[in-house]
């Protein structure tokens, strides 16, 4: 784990470049595209008046460019980032090209640049992984150490764009990591830790919407209210995540190579840009007069519609770029409008919700989005509520949606992903209440007679195995099964002894061991059963078989399915006392 704490280390300041490098990126193209000017400042396509040839034309022109970009560079630069990485761990071996370190960025600085409505998040987490891939890759490590550098680097990048440690962490967690052990989570701390410090020097330590809740009054309308609007983001996650999938569908049926497609997005996003160009580009701007109450209601509804359009419709083309901000942008627009109803709180107030609520909904992520709020805006007095939606969104995005915007292109693609994380039941169980305890004849010496042993003693499968121990001292001395002593007392007419069908006992479990540990044990040797020792005495006390893990897993399915009364209503014939009320 130090080891790998170490190279996290130099993960994260890379990282930290590597989302620097980004955000320069996108600020030099929308600068040369729509300003036609050198600088390398964010800025949004929209914020003066542009020719309509260009609106239309500048989205359909880096859509061209990324998908050629694709087609002869790498395909792993399609999409928006997270399930990119998602899939590398799953299935390369944590193994990413070098080329997409250098494709990604730059696709993803082309399509925001030439008025893309995304992200940068997707991207960096995706280079931020890559440099984390290839470090590991450069060594002599595990799958299981690649994908902990991975993780690093992505974490890192997303840390440094946003300057949200916490939120990245969770992030990495509760999508990336599928586990939380000290091997993996510490190294990613630590490289997050190093990217926040380094995001300090290169792009400042402010939150990247502040807002000012010192007159916030939380009562309890609010918090009801927060449920409502946690509910009607969820509904409109549901409804923006159907919409990329059935846009994905739409390209996938059109008789020409996908090369094409993301510049076929690229129009639907400047024929969105001609009905509100403020929908255009990452549009960082845009989600700062959401999040502080300065939005104009022509600009709420034009981003609730048009944005949510063009970013599911265009995604779905396979283009570059990530979904968080866009996602900030379309909740904030929905809480801003919702808040035009509710009662004042502070400015901005109902658009934060908003924008906890969809990404609630969208990511499936409730806790992520609840911190990356906070470390956004540093609003921390509305935790509470911000809990509130999120998880109301979160709730109903499970329940009507069978997957998230990220685990659907994961299942598309052939591979089934879980989000829910439970206790493992074989971590629950001893070896020692599964096994097949010993009786006190089961035990075979080794100098015991077949002949005897096979005319009265055993019972049972002939392939069950058959602990044979020292005639001194019961310590384990090897295995044999029925079958086996059958086999060499058959051909003789002198007696046998059980040495003679004895074999070296390959694997040993101690009785204290886990069920999980015991299948791990039986996955690296083969075996689908084995003697139970005390590690003490090592003297065998049971056998304990493949069949026998089992039980943990139907005493979990009882837990979960089987329904009971526990109290009952009548004690010994006479009813039951109410509640406060004392019998006899």
């Amino acid at each position: 784990m130090l080891a790998i704490t170490a190279l996290a280390l130099v993960v994260g300041g890379f990282g930290a470049l590597a989302a620097l490098v980004l955000l320069r990126l996108i600020g030099l193209v929308t600068n040369l595209v729509f300003y036609q000017r050198f600088d390398t400042a964010l800025i949004a396509p929209g914020s003066v008046h542009h020719p309509w040839w260009l609106i239309l034309g500048a989205p359909v022109a880096g859509g061209l460019v990324v998908g050629l970009m694709a087609r002869y560079g790498s395909e792993k630069i399609r999409g928006h980032g997270m399930p990119e990485a998602i899939e590398a761990i799953l299935t390369g071996g944590s193994r990413v090209q070098p080329k997409v370190a250098v494709l990604k960025p730059v696709s993803a600085a082309i399509s925001i640049g030439t008025g893309g409505p995304f992200g940068a998040e997707g991207p960096i987490i995706m280079t931020g992984g890559a440099i984390g891939s290839i470090l590991a890759q450069l060594l002599h490590l595990t799958a299981n150490e690649r994908k902990t550098l991975l993780v690093s680097g992505a974490a890192a990048g997303m840390a440094a764009t946003f300057n949200s440690p916490l939120a990245a962490i969770l992030l990495a967690v509760e999508l990336l990591l599928f586990e939380w052990r000290p091997r993996s989570f510490v190294p990613v701390v630590a490289s997050v830790a190093v990217a926040t410090v380094c995001r300090g020097y290169l792009l400042g330590t402010a939150p990247v919407f502040p807002v000012n809740a010192s007159g916030l009054h939380l009562t309890p309308t609010l918090d009801v209210l927060a449920a409502v609007v946690g509910l009607t983001g969820g509904a409109l996650a549901v409804a923006a995540t159907w919409l990329v999938y059935r846009a994905e569908d739409a390209f996938a049926r059109l008789p020409f190579h996908w090369m094409w497609w993301p510049a076929l997005g690229g129009a639907i996003i400047g024929v969105g840009g001609l009905i509100e160009p403020r929908a255009l580009g990452v549009g960082y701007d845009v989600i700062d007069q959401l999040l502080t109450g300065r939005a104009t209601l022509g600009l709420i509804i034009g981003i609730l519609t048009v944005k949510t359009l063009i970013w599911a419709l265009s995604l779905g083309s396979g283009t570059s770029g990530g979904v968080l901000a866009p996602v900030f942008m379309i909740g904030g627009a929905l809480g801003a409008w919702e808040g035009m109803l509710f009662p004042h709180a502070i400015p901005g107030f109902w658009g934060i919700l908003g924008l906890a609520a969809v990404v609630g909904g969208v990511m499936r992520s409730p806790l992520t989005g609840v911190v990356f709020t906070l470390e956004l805006t540093h609003a921390w007095g509305m935790m509470l509520p911000l809990v509130v939606s999120a998880t109301a969104a979160y709730a109903l995005s499970a329940l009507v949606l069978k997957r998230s915007v990220l685990t659907e292109k994961i299942a598309r693609r052939g591979l089934h992903l879980t989000r829910e994380y439970s206790t493992d039941p074989l971590e629950t169980f001893f070896a020692r209440e599964v096994m097949h305890p010993l009786a006190h004849d089961e035990a075979l010496t080794e100098h015991d007679d077949i002949t005897e042993i096979l005319l009265g003693r055993l019972t049972g499968s002939a392939d069950a195995l058959l602990p044979v121990v020292n005639t001194l001292d019961g310590t384990l001395v090897g295995v044999t099964t029925r079958r086996r002593l059958t086999g060499i007392a058959s051909p003789h007419t002198v007696p046998s002894t059980v040495r003679e069908a004895t074999l070296p006992c390959r694997l040993a479990v101690q009785q204290d061991q886990t069920l999980r540990q015991v299948a791990y044990l039986f996955a690296e040797t083969g075996l689908t059963s084995a003697p139970v020792i005390d590690p003490t005495t090592r003297r065998p006390t049971g056998v304990i078989t493949l069949q026998q893990l089992l039980h943990a897993r139907l005493h979990d399915l009882t837990e979960e399915h089987h329904r009971e009364r526990v109290l009952p209503r009548q004690a010994d014939g006479e009813p039951t006392p109410a509640l406060g009320v004392t019998a006899g």
